[in-house]
């Protein structure tokens, strides 16, 4: 009768986990941003923008470079970069709290085993022996665990997209720094390359001076311009050195351990003449901060929900099966076994408003989240129309300088020969030299100021990363 009795109240219960549940708290829908069609920045610049729909496959843009040591160094950064390292393991504690939340769907059970002694003056000592099962579940009637398990899903999207947010960040800071080191070695090169020029110029007012030409001014003065430029060099030795360590540390390293591979040198690369780009709706869809963001926002919304139902009563059931007996060999007889069933309900009543302001608390951070979001896209937009803009106008500016430097390089060969055929005074010779080592300097800069901002503009179109190639696997689902 007992047993019969215990089904019948069990199968009560499932019903009404089963039928009778709902979820309180708003349903998240993902919200709708109004984006344009087109990029302002790409607008009039046809030569170097080409419009297509749908976006570049962007996951590996360091390759379209065409630099082998990048691609190996970003290769290896996506490997074993701490910041990665960090991230994954964040990962992967986000997923067992998702797991540890969904555990609140089953009830719990727990095994149980006791023995007594006890005596009494002038008794003889008595035994008593038990073991059992024991199990308790708590219906989740108005939806508290399921949207518990809502929001701990949406926090382990989030934390997948922080993932993938991670390696955009790093490859892009890793090739910016490498391209900072080939900037840096190409600007000593062009001083070394001065200063040797220079030092001929020196030689040449040596010799003006010793047949009697000229007096020692110009060759305090060329001797003055030569040290000028060699005063640049320690400046320039260091920020590569800086540069260098930088990178280093982005791939896990020790300091000077690449040390060899980079003192190669090697040629910035051709920005191309036209940059494939997708409508701005594809970048959306590709940034991984926005999908964090959104992700964050439907974790925080579900959260409303289980604030909610902490205000609505709970059923909980709670039971155990079990033997005792006096003796240890009479557990295993017939009338040993013991039932018992139990079903609750907790109702809150008063609590000063604890719950409804938990609720509106939270509501808060939904709208707090929901704002972030907001702020994510237009960033996210801003930082596209920004690199677009500053890619265009360092073509601009690369392009003027170049032919500017082609100008005075031609200028200054001309003044040493004038000047070593008595036809101008140094000064000429000095302002042309100037120039020339400034120029030279300002095109090299503005060269990588253009990589640089190339770099900018895959990163800020979510390159880096790719659902195919992610390392993000083995979901979790319980």
């Amino acid at each position: 009768m007992r047993t019969i009795y215990f089904k019948q109240i069990l199968i009560v219960f499932l019903c009404l986990s089963s039928t009778a549940c709902i979820s309180v708290g708003p349903d998240y829908q993902q919200p709708a941003m109004d984006v344009t069609f087109d990029w302002n920045g790409a607008d009039g610049n046809a030569v170097l923008y080409t419009k297509v729909e749908g976006s570049e496959n962007l996951s590996q843009w360091w390759q379209t470079l065409n630099d082998p040591l990048l691609s190996e160094l970003v290769e290896e950064a996506l490997r074993s970069s701490p910041d990665l390292r960090t991230a994954r393991s964040l990962l992967r504690q986000v997923r067992a709290q998702r797991i540890v939340a969904a555990t609140e769907y089953y009830p719990t059970v727990s095994a149980t085993g006791s023995t007594s002694l006890s005596k009494s003056d002038g008794e003889a000592t008595r035994e008593s022996y038990s073991v059992g099962f024991d199990a308790s579940w708590e219906l989740d009637l108005f939806g508290g665990v399921r949207r518990s398990v809502e929001a701990s899903q949406a926090s382990l999207d989030a934390s997948e997209a922080n993932l993938q947010d991670t390696q955009v960040s790093l490859a892009a800071e890793v090739a910016t720094n490498y391209f900072e080191v080939r900037s840096l070695q190409n600007r000593l090169k062009i001083a070394l390359e001065n200063l040797d020029s220079q030092g001929e110029t020196l030689q040449l007012t040596k010799w003006r001076e010793q047949a009697g030409l000229i007096d020692s001014q110009d060759v305090d003065q060329a001797q003055s311009n030569m040290e000028q430029t060699r005063a640049q060099i320690p400046s320039l030795k260091t920020s590569l050195a800086e540069a260098e360590h930088r990178l280093e540390i982005l791939l896990g390293k020790l300091p000077g351990s690449l040390h060899q591979r980079l003192s190669s040198g090697g040629e910035l690369p051709v920005v191309p003449g036209q940059i494939v780009l997708g409508i701005p709706a594809d970048t959306l869809r590709q940034r991984p901060d926005i999908r964090a963001a959104e992700r964050k926002l439907a974790a925080e919304t579900a959260r409303v929900g289980v604030a909610e139902a902490a205000r609505y009563p709970s059923f909980k059931l709670s039971g155990s099966i079990g033997l005792d007996a006096l003796t240890l060999s009479g557990l295993g007889e017939s009338g040993a076994g013991s039932l018992s069933l139990l079903g609750g309900i907790t109702e809150p009543i008063f609590n000063a408003k604890r719950l409804k302001k938990q609720v509106e608390i939270q509501d808060a951070v939904r709208e707090q989240a929901q704002i972030a979001y907001e702020q994510t896209v237009l960033n996210a937009l801003g930082e596209v129309e920004n690199a677009l803009v500053n890619l265009y106008r360092s073509q601009e500016r690369t392009s003027s300088l170049d032919q500017a430097t082609i100008s005075i390089e031609k200028a200054a060969a001309i003044a040493r020969q004038k000047y070593a055929a008595g036809l101008i005074d140094f000064q000429s010779v000095l302002d042309t030299e100037r120039s020339v080592r400034n120029l030279q300097d300002s095109l090299a800069t503005s060269r990588t100021n253009s990589v640089l901002a190339l770099i900018s503009l895959y990163k800020a179109l979510g390159g880096g990363w790719s659902s195919q190639g992610s390392d993000i696997q083995n979901k979790d689902q319980l």
